[in-house]
């Protein structure tokens, strides 16, 4: 018997029709393997195996995060390629010809809390209107301590004083849900603005009664919150309550933390410094913390709602005794500030020619000096002087930098400054990409300009307060004389705070 075979079954396709071998290309591989490659990105476009756009970051072979440094550069205007180390990525010089790199804002997810198990109260001390370092780590310690039990849900409460510095969104003016707050309560009279513990302490005392917050967390510092904590603590302890003796110079909570949320105050102990420093001292947990600085890290990752609460000041329902005059703040000698501490600095580096103008106009605008390595190492200003990473590290709010051009050091030095400010003639240079505002040219013509007009402004001012004085020498009647307190303990010579 005989089957029929279809003679398109055992017909051979054409070798032209066939299909290619897959062909493995080693110099593509090896240049897909080679980040440094000029044609790595199109190797490994060709190899299906990532876009055409440079990856900044990966995760290296033994889990460390690397980056790649041909991402984030731009050609200057001298035509030589500048890396951006400082974080940020500003505009192209004029002429270049390249695109800027623009970063893109990040969108934080946003949490609300809707009925919280208990309460944790932050007073931050808001130095100028705005939150500090210090504040964000408190406000951190406390997210923790209110996240820490997920079945007692707490929820953070901000308390504010005085006039603040709007930055950010309409709904979170300083930045609070940012760094953890879920309630906002805000006492914004005038009385706030100057030297007022008792006002904030009626306000502070009347929040404890209503919405009894578990633990009150204030920052251990010199500008108002570790003497809120202490005055709070000794008007609570008045009142009967044992535990609201303030713990001082905090730094480390130890036990779990989930045992505030269930009111276990008992199972967590504190640690805090003691002795000048110098030793630990360790005890139980009470409701008034004072905090370090660095006592936790602050958040980063979320934003909160910081829903601003209604609330009737207790100042003004009752009257609260005057019996402390706030005088104004005392004048300082900005050159005897130390730098770490200075909130004004005016920086000299290289490009600083004209000394003496220098000198002038820091002693004008009433700045504290500072200097980067290279004018230290010539001997212009002290070592104790320098600012950066291998001198000092500054946190002031604005920074300004006259003739520095930015290495990587004296970047790290001025992370922490809120605005800074670079006069410099190169508009290519790193402290030019950091810097919030920068003027591009001669160093000392800058300086002399502003002098002069400063000077200028502030003799018309005299002018017109002698055209005052001699008006009110023309008419005493409508220009009585100021007469001195009536208290003498409130009427220094030197205009400094005094306490009764």
């Amino acid at each position: 018997m005989t089957i029929p075979v279809d003679p398109q079954a055992t017909e051979h396709p054409h070798p032209s029709e066939r299909e290619p071998l897959p062909r493995r290309d080693p110099r593509l591989e090896q240049q897909a393997r080679n980040r440094l490659h000029p044609e790595h990105l199109s190797a490994l476009q060709a190899l299906g195996r990532g876009a055409a756009t440079p990856q900044e970051r990966w995760m290296g072979p033994k889990g460390v995060m690397r980056r790649n440094p041909h991402v984030g550069h731009f050609i200057a205007a001298n035509g030589r390629k500048r890396i951006d180390r400082s974080g940020r990525s500003g505009p192209v010089a004029a002429g270049a010809g390249q695109a800027a790199v623009v970063a893109k804002a990040r969108v934080l997810p946003l949490v609300e809390i809707a009925s919280p198990a208990f309460l944790i109260a932050v007073v931050p001390d808001m130095t100028g209107g705005r939150l500090s370092s210090h504040d964000r780590d408190v406000l951190g310690l406390a997210r923790q301590i209110a996240d820490a039990d997920p079945a007692h849900q707490g929820a953070v409460l901000a308390v504010t004083f005085g006039t603040l510095r709007e930055e950010g969104d309409a709904a979170d003016s300083v930045g609070l849900g940012a760094a953890g707050a879920d309630r906002w309560l805000h006492f914004a009279d005038s009385v706030h603005d100057g030297y007022a513990p008792l006002a904030q302490l009626a306000e502070l005392e009347a929040i404890d009664t209503r919405l009894a917050p578990r633990l009150w967390l204030l920052p251990e510092s010199r500008t108002g919150g570790g003497e809120r904590g202490r005055r709070l603590g000794a008007r609570l302890l008045c009142t009967g309550d044992a535990l609201a003796r303030p713990s001082g110079n905090v730094y480390q909570l130890e036990g779990e933390l989930a045992a505030i949320g269930r009111g276990e105050l008992a199972e967590v102990n504190v640690t805090g410094r003691s002795g000048n420093g110098q030793q630990d001292l360790t005890r139980a947990l009470t409701r008034i913390l004072l905090c370090e600085a660095e006592c936790a890290e602050p958040v980063e990752d979320v934003r909160h709602a910081a829903l601003p609460l209604e609330w009737e000041a207790a100042s003004t329902a009752h009257a609260v005794p005057d019996v402390i005059e706030d005088l104004g703040p005392v004048a300082v000698d900005p050159s005897a500030i130390a730098l770490g501490e200075a909130e004004f600095i005016l920086s000299a580096g290289n490009g600083i020619r004209d000394w003496d103008g220098f000198h002038r106009a820091a002693s004008l605008l009433g700045a504290t000096e500072g200097a980067s390595r290279v004018a230290v190492d010539d001997g212009f200003m002290p070592r104790a002087r320098q600012v950066g990473a291998t001198g000092t590290w500054v946190t002031a709010r604005v920074y300004v930098a006259v003739g520095i051009s930015g290495a990587i050091q004296h970047l790290q030095g001025i992370q922490r400054c809120d605005k800074v400010v670079a006069i410099n003639l190169d508009g290519g240079c790193d402290m030019v990409k950091r810097a919030d505002l920068s003027v591009i040219g001669d160093a000392g013509a800058i300086l002399a300009s502003l002098c002069q007009q400063l000077e200028a402004e502030r003799g018309a001012g005299g002018d017109a307060q002698a055209a005052g004085g001699a008006s009110a020498a023309r008419h005493p009647a409508r220009h009585p004389p100021r007469l001195p307190p009536t208290r003498p303990e409130l009427a220094p010579a030197t205009g400094e705070r005094r306490r009764t």
